[in-house]
Protein backbone atom coordinates (compact mmCIF):
# COMPACT_ATOMS: atom_id res chain seq x y z
CA UNK A 1 0.00 0.00 0.00
CA UNK A 2 0.89 3.61 -0.37
CA UNK A 3 1.56 6.38 2.13
CA UNK A 4 -1.46 8.44 3.17
CA UNK A 5 -2.45 11.14 0.71
CA UNK A 6 -4.43 14.28 1.41
CA UNK A 7 -8.03 14.57 0.27
CA UNK A 8 -7.46 17.96 -1.38
CA UNK A 9 -9.72 17.22 -4.30
CA UNK A 10 -12.68 16.37 -2.09
CA UNK A 11 -12.01 19.26 0.25
CA UNK A 12 -12.04 21.69 -2.65
CA UNK A 13 -14.85 20.21 -4.71
CA UNK A 14 -16.96 19.43 -1.65
CA UNK A 15 -17.82 23.11 -1.40
CA UNK A 16 -19.46 22.97 -4.81
CA UNK A 17 -22.11 20.81 -6.46
CA UNK A 18 -19.68 17.92 -6.87
CA UNK A 19 -20.48 15.02 -9.03
CA UNK A 20 -17.53 13.04 -7.79
CA UNK A 21 -16.79 14.10 -4.22
CA UNK A 22 -19.98 15.30 -2.61
CA UNK A 23 -21.64 11.98 -3.09
CA UNK A 24 -18.91 9.40 -3.55
CA UNK A 25 -15.24 8.80 -3.07
CA UNK A 26 -13.55 11.00 -5.61
CA UNK A 27 -9.82 10.48 -6.18
CA UNK A 28 -7.54 12.25 -3.75
CA UNK A 29 -5.11 14.83 -5.02
CA UNK A 30 -1.88 13.42 -6.44
CA UNK A 31 1.55 14.58 -5.47
CA UNK A 32 2.54 12.30 -2.62
CA UNK A 33 5.17 9.59 -2.68
CA UNK A 34 5.00 7.21 -5.63
CA UNK A 35 3.29 3.89 -5.20
CA UNK A 36 4.61 0.40 -5.59
CA UNK A 37 3.02 -2.16 -7.87
CA UNK A 38 3.16 -4.98 -5.37
CA UNK A 39 1.88 -4.93 -1.80
CA UNK A 40 4.12 -6.50 0.85
CA UNK A 41 3.07 -10.06 1.51
CA UNK A 42 0.87 -10.50 4.56
CA UNK A 43 2.47 -12.15 7.56
CA UNK A 44 0.26 -15.21 7.31
CA UNK A 45 -1.49 -17.10 4.54
CA UNK A 46 -4.20 -15.14 2.74
CA UNK A 47 -6.89 -17.15 4.54
CA UNK A 48 -5.03 -17.53 7.87
CA UNK A 49 -4.93 -15.31 10.90
CA UNK A 50 -3.39 -13.42 12.51
CA UNK A 51 -2.46 -11.47 9.40
CA UNK A 52 -0.56 -8.22 8.95
CA UNK A 53 -1.41 -5.92 6.04
CA UNK A 54 0.64 -2.92 4.98
CA UNK A 55 -1.96 -0.18 4.65
CA UNK A 56 -1.76 3.58 4.26
CA UNK A 57 -1.55 3.85 8.04
CA UNK A 58 1.31 1.37 8.27
CA UNK A 59 1.31 -2.33 9.23
CA UNK A 60 -2.08 -3.39 10.56
CA UNK A 61 -2.38 -6.72 12.36
CA UNK A 62 -5.76 -8.44 12.43
CA UNK A 63 -5.93 -11.21 15.01
CA UNK A 64 -8.86 -13.20 13.66
CA UNK A 65 -11.08 -13.25 10.59
CA UNK A 66 -13.30 -10.16 10.98
CA UNK A 67 -17.03 -10.70 11.19
CA UNK A 68 -18.15 -7.13 11.96
CA UNK A 69 -16.61 -4.95 9.28
CA UNK A 70 -17.54 -1.30 8.84
CA UNK A 71 -16.74 0.37 5.50
CA UNK A 72 -16.58 4.16 5.34
CA UNK A 73 -15.72 4.23 1.64
CA UNK A 74 -18.12 3.56 -1.22
CA UNK A 75 -15.31 2.19 -3.37
CA UNK A 76 -14.15 -0.21 -0.68
CA UNK A 77 -17.71 -1.29 0.05
CA UNK A 78 -18.03 -2.40 -3.58
CA UNK A 79 -14.73 -4.25 -3.36
CA UNK A 80 -15.61 -6.01 -0.10
CA UNK A 81 -18.79 -7.41 -1.61
CA UNK A 82 -17.06 -8.31 -4.87
CA UNK A 83 -14.44 -10.43 -3.08
CA UNK A 84 -17.03 -12.31 -1.04
CA UNK A 85 -16.68 -10.37 2.23
CA UNK A 86 -20.25 -9.03 2.09
CA UNK A 87 -21.56 -11.33 4.85
CA UNK A 88 -18.83 -9.97 7.13
CA UNK A 89 -19.91 -6.33 6.62
CA UNK A 90 -22.29 -5.03 9.29
CA UNK A 91 -22.42 -1.32 8.36
CA UNK A 92 -21.40 1.01 5.54
CA UNK A 93 -21.33 4.76 5.18
CA UNK A 94 -24.12 6.93 3.84
CA UNK A 95 -22.56 7.13 0.37
CA UNK A 96 -22.23 3.37 -0.16
CA UNK A 97 -25.16 2.65 -2.47
CA UNK A 98 -23.77 -0.38 -4.32
CA UNK A 99 -24.49 -3.21 -4.10
CA UNK A 100 -28.08 -2.76 -2.99
CA UNK A 101 -27.71 -5.24 -0.13
CA UNK A 102 -24.91 -3.26 1.53
CA UNK A 103 -26.08 -2.32 5.07
CA UNK A 104 -26.23 1.44 4.55
CA UNK A 105 -26.27 3.65 7.66
CA UNK A 106 -25.91 7.32 8.52
CA UNK A 107 -22.20 6.88 9.24
CA UNK A 108 -20.05 9.30 7.24
CA UNK A 109 -16.66 8.85 5.67
CA UNK A 110 -16.33 12.59 5.18
CA UNK A 111 -17.31 13.54 8.74
CA UNK A 112 -16.54 10.38 10.72
CA UNK A 113 -17.89 10.08 14.25
CA UNK A 114 -15.65 7.85 16.36
CA UNK A 115 -18.28 7.27 19.05
CA UNK A 116 -20.91 6.18 16.53
CA UNK A 117 -18.46 3.80 14.87
CA UNK A 118 -17.23 2.30 18.15
CA UNK A 119 -20.83 1.79 19.31
CA UNK A 120 -21.25 -0.81 16.55
CA UNK A 121 -18.37 -2.89 18.02
CA UNK A 122 -16.51 -3.41 14.71
CA UNK A 123 -13.56 -5.77 14.46
CA UNK A 124 -12.31 -3.99 11.31
CA UNK A 125 -12.92 -0.52 9.87
CA UNK A 126 -12.00 0.26 6.26
CA UNK A 127 -11.75 3.85 5.03
CA UNK A 128 -10.04 5.97 2.40
CA UNK A 129 -9.39 9.21 4.30
CA UNK A 130 -8.01 9.92 7.77
CA UNK A 131 -10.26 12.87 8.56
CA UNK A 132 -10.20 14.50 11.99
CA UNK A 133 -7.78 11.88 13.26
CA UNK A 134 -10.33 9.09 12.99
CA UNK A 135 -7.67 6.41 12.43
CA UNK A 136 -5.92 7.30 15.68
CA UNK A 137 -9.19 7.55 17.61
CA UNK A 138 -10.25 4.04 16.58
CA UNK A 139 -6.82 2.50 16.93
CA UNK A 140 -6.57 3.92 20.46
CA UNK A 141 -9.49 1.75 21.58
CA UNK A 142 -8.19 -1.36 19.84
CA UNK A 143 -10.20 -1.30 16.62
CA UNK A 144 -8.11 -2.44 13.62
CA UNK A 145 -8.28 0.18 10.87
CA UNK A 146 -7.24 -0.17 7.24
CA UNK A 147 -6.59 3.17 5.58
CA UNK A 148 -6.67 2.55 1.83
CA UNK A 149 -6.37 5.96 0.10
CA UNK A 150 -7.94 6.82 -3.25
CA UNK A 151 -6.05 5.13 -6.07
CA UNK A 152 -4.22 7.25 -8.61
CA UNK A 153 -3.21 4.37 -10.90
CA UNK A 154 -4.44 0.91 -11.78
CA UNK A 155 -1.70 -0.89 -9.85
CA UNK A 156 -3.00 0.78 -6.70
CA UNK A 157 -6.51 -0.49 -7.40
CA UNK A 158 -5.26 -4.06 -7.63
CA UNK A 159 -3.05 -3.55 -4.58
CA UNK A 160 -5.97 -2.39 -2.47
CA UNK A 161 -8.10 -5.33 -3.58
CA UNK A 162 -5.30 -7.63 -2.41
CA UNK A 163 -5.11 -5.77 0.93
CA UNK A 164 -8.83 -6.17 1.54
CA UNK A 165 -8.68 -9.80 0.53
CA UNK A 166 -5.89 -10.53 3.00
CA UNK A 167 -7.53 -8.53 5.80
CA UNK A 168 -10.87 -10.32 5.46
CA UNK A 169 -9.73 -13.85 4.70
CA UNK A 170 -10.79 -13.66 1.06
CA UNK A 171 -7.38 -13.55 -0.58
CA UNK A 172 -8.07 -16.07 -3.35
CA UNK A 173 -11.27 -14.34 -4.47
CA UNK A 174 -9.48 -10.97 -4.33
CA UNK A 175 -6.69 -12.23 -6.56
CA UNK A 176 -9.24 -13.65 -8.99
CA UNK A 177 -11.11 -10.33 -9.08
CA UNK A 178 -7.98 -8.26 -9.70
CA UNK A 179 -6.73 -10.60 -12.41
CA UNK A 180 -10.09 -10.57 -14.13
CA UNK A 181 -10.34 -6.79 -14.01
CA UNK A 182 -6.85 -6.35 -15.42
CA UNK A 183 -7.52 -8.80 -18.23
CA UNK A 184 -10.76 -7.13 -19.26
CA UNK A 185 -9.32 -3.61 -19.06
CA UNK A 186 -6.24 -4.55 -21.10
CA UNK A 187 -8.43 -6.21 -23.74
CA UNK A 188 -10.76 -3.21 -24.07
CA UNK A 189 -7.84 -0.79 -24.35
CA UNK A 190 -6.03 -2.96 -26.90
CA UNK A 191 -9.11 -3.15 -29.14
CA UNK A 192 -9.59 0.62 -29.34
CA UNK A 193 -7.99 2.67 -32.13
CA UNK A 194 -5.40 5.14 -30.88
CA UNK A 195 -4.27 6.81 -34.09
CA UNK A 196 -7.02 9.39 -34.42
CA UNK A 197 -5.48 11.86 -31.93
CA UNK A 198 -8.86 12.49 -30.33
CA UNK A 199 -9.19 15.10 -27.59
CA UNK A 200 -11.62 15.00 -24.68
CA UNK A 201 -13.11 16.93 -21.79
CA UNK A 202 -14.30 15.20 -18.62
CA UNK A 203 -16.76 17.20 -16.54
CA UNK A 204 -16.90 16.64 -12.79
CA UNK A 205 -19.61 19.22 -12.25
CA UNK A 206 -21.24 22.08 -14.10
CA UNK A 207 -19.01 24.75 -12.55
CA UNK A 208 -17.14 23.27 -14.49
CA UNK A 209 -14.36 21.37 -12.75
CA UNK A 210 -12.42 18.77 -14.69
CA UNK A 211 -9.52 16.35 -14.23
CA UNK A 212 -6.00 16.25 -15.64
CA UNK A 213 -4.08 13.26 -16.94
CA UNK A 214 -2.31 12.91 -13.58
CA UNK A 215 -5.49 11.72 -11.86
CA UNK A 216 -6.88 8.21 -11.82
CA UNK A 217 -9.66 9.24 -14.21
CA UNK A 218 -7.08 10.85 -16.47
CA UNK A 219 -5.22 7.55 -16.62
CA UNK A 220 -8.40 5.74 -17.60
CA UNK A 221 -8.66 7.99 -20.64
CA UNK A 222 -4.93 7.66 -21.21
CA UNK A 223 -5.47 3.96 -21.96
CA UNK A 224 -7.04 5.07 -25.24
CA UNK A 225 -4.43 7.62 -26.29
CA UNK A 226 -6.82 10.54 -25.80
CA UNK A 227 -5.57 14.10 -25.34
CA UNK A 228 -6.95 15.84 -22.26
CA UNK A 229 -7.79 19.51 -22.87
CA UNK A 230 -7.61 20.18 -19.10
CA UNK A 231 -3.88 19.49 -19.06
CA UNK A 232 -3.28 22.99 -20.42
CA UNK A 233 -5.41 24.74 -17.81
CA UNK A 234 -4.14 26.43 -14.62
CA UNK A 235 -4.24 23.70 -11.97
CA UNK A 236 -3.97 25.02 -8.38
CA UNK A 237 -5.94 22.03 -7.07
CA UNK A 238 -3.37 19.47 -8.17
CA UNK A 239 -5.21 17.57 -10.87
CA UNK A 240 -8.67 19.12 -10.63
CA UNK A 241 -8.68 22.44 -12.51
CA UNK A 242 -11.70 24.68 -12.78
CA UNK A 243 -12.15 25.52 -16.45
CA UNK A 244 -13.92 28.50 -17.93
CA UNK A 245 -16.58 28.05 -20.59
CA UNK A 246 -14.35 30.03 -22.93
CA UNK A 247 -11.48 27.61 -22.34
CA UNK A 248 -13.60 24.62 -23.31
CA UNK A 249 -14.99 26.39 -26.37
CA UNK A 250 -11.51 27.33 -27.55
CA UNK A 251 -10.20 23.78 -26.99
CA UNK A 252 -13.21 22.31 -28.86
CA UNK A 253 -12.79 18.69 -27.67
CA UNK A 254 -13.72 15.79 -29.92
CA UNK A 255 -15.38 13.97 -27.02
CA UNK A 256 -17.13 15.16 -23.86
CA UNK A 257 -17.66 12.80 -20.93
CA UNK A 258 -20.19 13.87 -18.31
CA UNK A 259 -19.64 12.71 -14.75
CA UNK A 260 -22.43 14.96 -13.48
CA UNK A 261 -25.55 13.45 -15.02
CA UNK A 262 -27.14 12.27 -11.75
CA UNK A 263 -26.00 14.97 -9.37
CA UNK A 264 -26.47 17.94 -11.68
CA UNK A 265 -28.75 16.77 -14.50
CA UNK A 266 -26.25 17.51 -17.24
CA UNK A 267 -26.70 16.20 -20.77
CA UNK A 268 -25.96 17.06 -24.36
CA UNK A 269 -29.05 19.28 -24.35
CA UNK A 270 -28.01 21.26 -21.25
CA UNK A 271 -24.48 21.70 -22.60
CA UNK A 272 -25.82 23.11 -25.86
CA UNK A 273 -27.54 25.87 -23.88
CA UNK A 274 -24.27 27.15 -22.46
CA UNK A 275 -22.92 30.25 -24.21
CA UNK A 276 -20.89 29.21 -27.25
CA UNK A 277 -21.14 25.48 -26.59
CA UNK A 278 -23.74 24.60 -29.23
CA UNK A 279 -21.02 24.82 -31.86
CA UNK A 280 -18.64 22.43 -30.13
CA UNK A 281 -17.56 19.49 -32.28
CA UNK A 282 -18.56 16.99 -29.60
CA UNK A 283 -22.09 18.36 -29.50
CA UNK A 284 -22.53 18.73 -33.26
CA UNK A 285 -21.15 15.23 -33.88
CA UNK A 286 -23.15 13.60 -31.07
CA UNK A 287 -20.05 12.71 -29.07
CA UNK A 288 -21.28 13.71 -25.62
CA UNK A 289 -21.06 10.63 -23.41
CA UNK A 290 -23.18 10.50 -20.23
CA UNK A 291 -21.57 8.54 -17.40
CA UNK A 292 -22.94 7.08 -14.20
CA UNK A 293 -21.66 9.55 -11.61
CA UNK A 294 -20.93 6.82 -9.06
CA UNK A 295 -18.98 4.58 -11.41
CA UNK A 296 -17.04 7.55 -12.76
CA UNK A 297 -15.93 8.63 -9.28
CA UNK A 298 -14.95 5.30 -7.70
CA UNK A 299 -11.93 3.09 -8.18
CA UNK A 300 -13.41 -0.27 -7.23
CA UNK A 301 -14.45 -3.25 -9.37
CA UNK A 302 -16.83 -1.24 -11.55
CA UNK A 303 -13.98 0.76 -13.04
CA UNK A 304 -14.13 -1.92 -15.74
CA UNK A 305 -17.58 -0.61 -16.67
CA UNK A 306 -16.17 2.90 -17.02
CA UNK A 307 -13.33 1.68 -19.22
CA UNK A 308 -15.87 -0.15 -21.40
CA UNK A 309 -17.99 2.99 -21.89
CA UNK A 310 -14.93 5.06 -22.79
CA UNK A 311 -13.72 2.37 -25.17
CA UNK A 312 -17.06 2.24 -26.95
CA UNK A 313 -17.11 6.03 -27.30
CA UNK A 314 -13.61 6.02 -28.78
CA UNK A 315 -14.54 3.26 -31.23
CA UNK A 316 -17.60 5.22 -32.34
CA UNK A 317 -15.71 8.51 -32.70
CA UNK A 318 -12.89 6.91 -34.68
CA UNK A 319 -15.22 4.91 -36.92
Amino acid sequence: MRPVRTALACALLGTLTLAACGRTDAPSAPGAAPSTSQAPAPSAGAAGFPVTVQAGNGPVTIAAKPTKIISLSASHTETLFAIGAGPQVVAVDDQSNHPAEAPKTDLSGFKPNAEAIIAKSPDLVVLSNDIDGIVGALTKVGVPVLLEPAATKFDEVYDEIADLGAATGNGAKAAELAQGMKGRIDAIAAAAPKDKKLSYYHELDSTPYSVTSSTFLGQVYGLFGLTNIADKAPDPAGGYPKLSSEFVVKADPDLIFLGDTKCCGQSKATLAKRPGWAGLSAIKNDRVVPLDDDIASRWGPRVVDLVKVVGEAVQKAAG
